[in-house]
This record gives C-alpha cells, structure tokens and sequence, in this order.
C-alpha cells in the first residue's frame, strides 16, 4: 500500500532544502557548463554536439540524502508555449519502459526535438535533424531517466535500485519535486506524466502517489500541478494482458490453431503463478510466452509484426556512448551508458506480474485526466492487451466508457486511428503504428498529445454513447 509508507519529505528542513541545491548545482553540472558547442554534426570519434539541440537544462537530480544515487534528467522548454506565461504552459515529464531502459530514447528516437539520423555511407557518422513531430512544440518536457541505474542515472550500489512501484514512484517524487523547485514559474505548471511499454507501471504509480502526497501531508503550495497521465503501449495489469497473445496472433494471421493452444497453456500457467503469489516464476514464463511466439512467427520484431527490421535502436545507443555528447548533455564523466540496464531488470524481476491498475482507477476516481494510445501492430503491448484490462476497471464510470462511442479519428483527410472517450478517460488505437508510436507516426502522435492536453478535437468533443453494443468504429 503507497499510502502506508509515505516518507517524511513532505516537510524537509531548511538544511536539507539548501544542501540540495548546493550538491545540485556544484557537483550535477547542467549541459550549458561545458562551453559553447561549434557544430551541428556529430562524428562518433570527432564530432560536436550542436547548439541549437542543446537541453534547456540537463544534469541530476539527487533522490538519497544519504548517497550519491541521482536521477538523470533533459528538460526542453516549449517551442511556441501555449500560453503568453510560461507558468501556465503545460509541462509533460517523459519515462521510458523495459524495465531498464534510458528515456534518452524517448528523447533522440521518439518525441523529443531532436533526431538521430545516422550517415547512409558511414555507420560511425550521425547527425542531429529536427523532429517534425516533437512533443515540446507546445508543452515543456523533461525526460527522466529512471529508475536510478537505467540510461545516465546513478545508483551507489545494486541494493539502492528499486524493487517494486512504491519505491520507484519514491524517487520520482523527489526527483520532480526537486526540478519543480529550480523555477519559480515551473510550480504552477499543470503536469502529465507519460510513458509507454513498462513505464505503464510507472506512470500511475508516481500519479497515484503525487495524489496521495497531495490529499495528506503537503502544504498547499507544495502540492504538485498534477492534471493527468498518459501510457503508451503499457504494461499495467499483466495477468488480464498476458492472456491475450495467443488470441492476438492467431486472429492477425501469425499463428494456426495449433500453436495457438500451445501458447495458451503457457499464458495459464503465468496467470496461475501470478494468483499465487510466485512473482518470479510468473515473470519467467510471461517471457517464455513472448520468447515462443517470436519463435513461432519468425518476425523481425514483435513490436511491429508488419516491420522487415527492428526499430533502429542501436543507432542511438552508439549516440548516447559518445563522449562529446555526454559532456554535452552534462553527464558525469564516471558514467557509462548501456541501451537498458540488466541490474534494473534484474531488481524489478519480481515486480514484472503484478498489477497497477487500482492505481489507475484512484487517478480515474481523483478526476485527473487518462489518456491510453497503443499502435496497433504491436505483439508485446498493444490494443487488445490494453483493452482486456480497462474492461475490468474498478470505475464508476467504465461501463459508460465501454458503450462510448468509438470515433474515427482524421489527420488531412486520412485515418489516423479511434479515439473512445468518456469522462476523462481516453483510450486511443493509432493506425499506422507499433510499439514506439511517436515512432511510426510523429505527426499524429503529435496531434493526439496536444489534442488530449489542451481538450481540442475528438478529446474536445461532448462524450456520446454508442447506439448499439458493439458499434464502436
């Protein structure tokens, strides 16, 4: 239970307030600290990170008084603020899933400013290119690289690295209450908290503790600006999601009959361990069940079952190694970078099976804003997965939002996915796209943000329920 185990920083004194911003700023440099970048090319041995793709500000934020573990961050301010006061532009913070894996991916791959665009004719030679689709045209975001020991964050020892979501949403509370405090202008922000594949676990996690925070212990003026939560192709409720693989192969084509039983047998038998409490051997055969399935469809990647070959990740990771582009981002000189950490996965093995959604529907019941989008070629965590669970919802309002109306959702004339909402929950199915939607679709994926965020277009429109069970398209 979050609320029984809430830690004492919502009253931390004066001396902790200053040490904080002494250790911050003297000992986490931001990226501005390492002189003018002169170029707007990298080269994997010579290159200069560019100026104009620098963060507004990077470095660590400290979640341990009592050690050196610290979360990594890149903030970058709005492009056009959608308000004349920065202090009413939304602010969207950004985690990336696994377990393990660094939201600098999120940054230079997904949604952030700035691409990675790799040369054609050299494979160690890449340049930045602006992202047509970038998250922050309208909105501020700040992407964290969590928990500590995934991307550049630091973790002083294995032991310190979080076990389950209580622990995580721990030290991302400190974390963004500490960036809060950087501004003046920043508190009053509204916040979104999003995420996609694992983060499904973290987002309402640190949504279901900031409210918590906020209903108990916190002073008016600390409270956090929380206003909704997005997940992206999530894992929030494994036992209801992990039965659907099988039935999703099979009727997209991958799979016969056959196979399909043998994979259901083996989605039982998680399901079975997970009600029993064997967290670990839960977990262990949830990744038999994916392992089985690749095997049995031969695909490139099970992100996107229509993909010839897998998203281009390592493209990245050879980006993020490079030492000029650490120095840029005001990452410290002892840490090394790997595409997703093995001792993060390995801390959160247990955790794998076990579901978040009851802190989903305490954001739901709080009135705070949901928002779900899977792309639709997704074999991990995609519409049908999403869909199983949010039929069980603990909600007042979730037979409302199954009768809503499914709507056709248009970009410049051409389908772009379907938006059902009710209340304030949406769930979005986008055309087009797998596992890293902002991916595969940058500009809807754009759209559909800044449309949930502000209440423009199909989330602006009044909630209508369907004529007919079943009508939904």
């Amino acid at each position: 239970d979050f609320g029984a185990s809430f830690s004492s920083l919502s009253s931390p004194s004066f001396f902790f307030f200053f040490f904080s911003f002494f250790f911050f700023f003297f000992f986490f440099p931001t990226s501005q600290r390492y002189g003018s970048p002169l170029s707007s090319s990298i080269s994997a041995s010579t290159g200069v990170f560019p100026k104009e793709a620098l963060p507004t500000k990077s470095g660590y934020l400290p979640v341990d008084r009592s050690s050196e573990s610290a979360i990594f961050y890149a903030f970058y301010e709005a492009q056009k603020p959608t308000s004349p006061s920065l202090s009413q532009t939304p602010l969207l913070v950004w985690l990336q899933g696994g377990p393990g894996c660094s939201s600098m991916y999120g940054n230079f791959l997904e949604l952030g400013p700035w691409r990675v665009k790799f040369q054609e004719q050299r494979h160690d030679s890449f340049t930045l290119e602006p992202n047509p689709g970038a998250w922050n045209r309208k909105f501020g975001i700040l992407f964290l690289d969590n928990p500590i020991g995934a991307g550049f964050s630091m973790a002083s020892s294995p032991q310190e690295i979080p076990r389950d979501e209580l622990s995580v949403a721990k030290h991302l509370f400190i974390a963004i209450t500490t960036f809060l405090q950087l501004n003046q202008s920043l508190k009053s922000r509204p916040l979104y908290i999003a995420g996609e594949s694992y983060a499904g676990k973290y987002v309402p996690a640190i949504g279901y503790y900031i409210l918590n925070k906020n209903a108990g212990q916190l002073t008016e003026h600390r409270r956090v600006n929380l206003a909704g939560i997005a997940i992206g192709n999530g894992l929030t409720d494994p036992v209801n999601q992990v039965a659907t693989h099988a039935s999703n192969a099979y009727f997209s084509g991958l799979i016969n009959q056959r196979q399909k039983i043998e994979l259901e047998k083996l989605q039982s038998e998680a399901i079975d361990l997970a009600k029993l409490g064997l967290w670990s051997q839960a977990t262990n055969i949830r990744y038999a069940v994916m392992d089985s399935l690749q095997k049995m469809t031969g695909l490139a990647t099970m992100f996107d079952y229509t993909k010839k070959v897998p998203y281009e990740i390592n493209r990245v990771t050879r980006f993020l190694q490079n030492e000029v582009v650490k120095r840029a981002l005001g990452v410290k000189e002892s840490v090394g970078f790997h595409r997703c950490s093995d001792a993060v996965k390995n801390a959160l093995h247990e955790d794998v099976m076990k579901s978040v959604k009851n802190m989903v529907e305490m954001v739901l019941k709080k009135k705070s804003k949901v928002l779900l989008y899977q792309g639709q070629y997704d074999l991990w965590d995609g519409v049908a997965s999403t869909e199983a669970w949010v039929r069980t919802l603990g909600w007042e309002e979730t037979g409302n939002f199954l009768m809503a109306e499914r709507k056709v959702w248009k970009r410049d004339g051409k389908v772009a996915g379907y938006v059902q909402k009710w209340r304030n929950l949406s769930n979005v199915a986008v055309f087009g796209a797998g596992h890293l939607v902002p991916v595969d679709q940058p500009l809807n994926s754009q759209e559909m943000i800044e449309n949930w965020v502000l209440d423009q277009g199909l989330f602006g429109e009044k909630d209508l329920l369907s004529n007919h069970w079943g009508t939904f398209s």
